[in-house]
């Protein structure tokens, strides 16, 4: 298991890499998200330990949506089974990188309440709107700043842990050191993916505006349309980074 180091271009190439497997089964990539989302909403749906328990399986669904890629790539079918193939495959590692990931963001939110006395946490929590007051002091929006800049480094450790820890029989501490020193070393890759991000978010928000315009729709009536789009081709982009960085798993053909 070693990280290669890949050019700075790219970065931009993954969202279209991700674009090519999703285009190669699009409607076993759409019964996997909703497969993803009734799962996630039932299981969020359970009192007091539900949120917990869902944000526990985010990377072991990651893993089966990078199975999904993997298999889109060698032309076999992406079929609903792969969304567990985290689960089959190093369980265990799995739900430790389950449980430090929950930590991680109860520890992010907990600091942007230091921010706004918790309003943030309670709109995560609650799935509930912001209060006029929260809005007006301004404290929202800086703990949601102080949120994003402090799950930076949660993100570089989750990014290749899930994959690193089912495919190549890595320990959860390895993998999430492997995924952030391996995010770090390309850092110049994943600038410019996140700036492609950005500008294929943008493109999608023009023509969502659009759309709604000429349909004489709210705009967020189109929301879960594009976000059905959306979600499986990042899922398809992670892989495209994962397989870049750290090439065949083990047991594969080099």
């Amino acid at each position: 298991m070693q990280a290669r180091i890949v050019g700075a271009l790219r970065g931009a190439r993954w969202l279209g890499d991700g674009w090519r497997l999703y285009r190669a089964a699009p409607l076993g990539w759409l019964a996997l998200v909703f497969a993803y989302w009734l799962l996630v909403t039932v299981v969020s749906l359970v009192p007091y330990a539900g949120l917990a328990a869902a944000a526990v399986m985010v990377p072991a669904l990651s893993v089966g949506f990078m199975a999904a890629a993997r298999a889109a790539e060698r032309g076999s079918r992406v079929e609903l089974g792969l969304l567990f193939d985290g689960f089959r495959q190093a369980p265990a590692p799995q739900l430790a990188l389950g449980v430090a990931y929950l930590l991680c963001l109860a520890a992010v939110i907990a600091a942007s309440g230091l921010v706004d006395g918790g309003a943030l946490a309670r709109m995560l929590v609650t799935g509930g709107g912001p209060d006029t007051g929260d809005i007006e002091s301004g404290g929202l929006g800086a703990a949601a700043a102080t949120a994003a800049l402090l799950y930076a480094p949660v993100m570089m450790m989750f990014w290749f842990a899930p994959p690193l820890a089912a495919w190549h029989g890595a320990p959860p501490a390895k993998a999430l050191f492997f995924s952030a020193a391996a995010f770090l070393m390309n850092w110049r890759a994943f600038v410019t993916y996140g700036a492609a991000c950005l500008a294929a978010t943008f493109v999608l928000s023009g023509a969502m505006l659009l759309c709604a315009a000429a349909l004489r729709v709210p705009p967020m009536a189109l929301v879960t349309p594009v976000l059905i789009v959306l979600l499986p081709l990042l899922f398809a982009s992670f892989y495209a980074s994962y397989r870049d960085v750290f090439g065949p798993e083990r047991g594969d053909a080099a």
